[in-house]
């Protein structure tokens, strides 16, 4: 059947131009009656596609979408490289409240239900098929799923409102349901619809919702849900559910690891990539993050830590401290893991045919009109196409990975390893898979590791191969470690360029004060407003 693609270009310029506004009401089916877009007369049921692709609109899109700055920089990954206190450096600074959210998606996600809910209640009265019906119902009700997660990760218990669509004259003093009641609901739709969805989509669906997307949700829930923030006695059950979730997706055979780490961002449709937000080919990522000093004017926004690189081993796989690493504190970015060169900029990696200066008065570390360059010695380098010349920016694709096969493979990892004694074969593997994938010779031995090596070994994998993708800034939180590493100060790389043309490197500068409020910030606070609107509505512990 013929569904209208997210990728179609008229609606993708408008989807672009609406950013942080309500997108749907920038679509012309929102100036159209209800009965026109659920008309029985209309077979091909153009409109009901149009309001659906709405609905995707409002899924989380990632890269710098936080006042220009990633989500990442609110973690001690990385930092903004704005001169002003941006809204995302509130998170570790401890300057945000229930007035004062640096993100805040509750009216959007909730707006975005309500859309689902009004397509559910109107659809039966629309003239297309029966099979296209049950088609977009259940893609509906899987959007829906992932925003009712967003909140949840956000606020825990949040309420639930099924299938309800609210009139003027409704009670809307809804209380907060519990976050149990919250997870039930998700798995109870993520079961029904896993045999719903298609297990594949056709060339013009991408971008669409699939049975692995909705397994996908099903895998990142549990493995949360099994988390210590969330499962502080331990209770095995709750990581053998997420080890199955997870395994149950890989065993699909649908998906699998991109042979290119770097190229599989820059290419709208993979193997590897379960369900990405699409959006219509542009350059903001290359001129947002891209290192200052070029004629192409980047403005190297996102500013890694030296928290962030020192996490990356070395092509042997060994950590930097680590017996045999190799590691040369003289000369510290030769022979590193592979990903570390396709995640970070660093003094001397070679972009646009000239080696990057970030040593202090070096051509990349001056920012012309706002004072001085890079806060940590670094910039991001993931998902930048490679396209263009040294004049100016080609439109390159930059789709945010939603869900992807490499984490899943993580996620399986952690889960079974939690459930033994020690790490079987099978975490192993997932674990070697990535790393060689990522270009590391450095793969581990069946039986090399315990339990807790393991485990910090997969938390440390899922910190690299996932990094600038929104993990890190809830992992820190479900293994309750926000309170560790988010307090104290975040390191950068000092470069000096000494009068013989050396350069001496001092990986322990300090570029910023953190502080993480342990009674608190695993949660955010209900948005006042939201709660002046609600009375039924409690606030999260801590926040009055």
């Amino acid at each position: 059947m013929k569904l209208y693609s997210i990728v179609t270009a008229g609606l993708l310029i408008l989807l672009i131009s609406s950013c942080e506004k309500d997108v749907l009401t920038q679509l012309p089916v929102e100036r159209t009656d209800l009965s026109d877009i659920f008309n029985p007369k209309d077979k091909e049921g153009v409109l009901i596609d149009e309001y659906l692709t709405g609905i995707y609109a409002q899924l989380p899109r990632g890269f710098n979408r936080i006042g220009n700055n990633l989500l990442d920089a609110g973690t001690d990954d990385a930092l903004s490289g704005d001169i002003s206190v941006t809204a995302v450096d509130k998170f570790k600074t401890g300057q945000w409240g229930p007035s004062d959210l640096p993100e805040n998606p509750w009216t959007s996600s909730y707006s975005a239900i309500r859309r689902v809910n009004v397509l559910l209640e109107n659809i039966g009265k629309s003239g297309i098929p029966q099979a296209k019906k049950e088609t977009i119902s259940y893609q509906a009700r899987a959007l829906r799923s992932i925003f009712y997660f967003e909140l949840m990760k956000r606020w825990g218990g949040v309420p639930l409102i099924g299938d309800k669509v609210f009139v003027l004259n409704d009670n809307l003093q809804l209380p907060r349901n519990s976050r149990n009641e919250c997870v039930d609901y998700i798995l109870s739709e993520c079961e029904f619809l896993k045999d719903k969805l298609s297990p594949t989509l056709a060339a013009n669906e991408l971008g669409r919702v699939s049975r692995g997307a909705i397994m996908a949700l099903k895998s990142r829930l549990l493995l949360y849900e099994a988390s210590p923030l969330y499962n502080p006695t331990n209770i095995v059950s709750k990581w053998e559910a997420a080890a199955k979730a997870a395994d149950d997706l890989i065993k699909l055979n649908n998906y699998s690891l991109e042979v290119n780490f770097g190229t599989m961002f820059t290419t709208r449709s993979n193997k590897e990539f379960i369900l990405a937000y699409q959006q219509a080919d542009n350059t903001s990522i290359e001129s947002l993050n891209e290192p200052p000093g070029y004629k192409r004017a980047g403005q190297g926004i996102t500013n890694p830590t030296q928290n962030l690189a020192d996490a990356f081993p070395m092509l042997n796989g060994k950590a930097i401290n680590e017996a045999g690493s190799g590691y040369n504190a003289a000369d510290p970015y030769k022979n590193r893991d592979p990903r570390f060169y396709l995640t970070i900029f660093h003094n001397g990696f070679s972009w646009l045919g000239s080696p990057i200066e970030t040593f202090i008065g070096g051509k990349n570390n001056i920012r012309i009109g706002l004072g001085s360059g890079t806060k940590t010695g670094y910039y991001m380098r993931k998902f930048m196409t490679t396209s263009g010349t040294a004049a100016g920016f080609s439109n390159a694709t930059h789709n945010f990975p939603i869900f992807r096969y490499a984490e899943l493979l993580l996620n399986y990892a952690e889960a079974q390893n939690e459930v033994l004694a020690s790490p079987d074969a099978s975490v192993y593997k997932a674990i070697n898979d990535i790393r060689k994938r990522g270009g590391s010779t450095g793969v581990f031995a069946v039986g090399s590791l315990d339990k807790d090596q393991m485990r910090a070994i997969i938390r440390n994998e899922r910190r690299i191969e996932l990094a600038f993708e929104e993990h890190r800034f809830w992992d820190i939180r479900r293994w309750k470690i926000a309170e560790n590493v988010l307090n104290g100060t975040l390191k950068g790389m000092k470069i000096v360029k000494n009068a013989d043309q050396t350069l001496t490197y001092d990986p322990n500068a300090a570029v910023q004060t953190v502080t993480f409020d342990v009674a608190k910030m695993y949660l955010y606070p209900v948005p006042y407003v939201e709660i002046q609107k609600n009375s039924a509505l409690v606030q999260n512990q801590g926040w009055n």
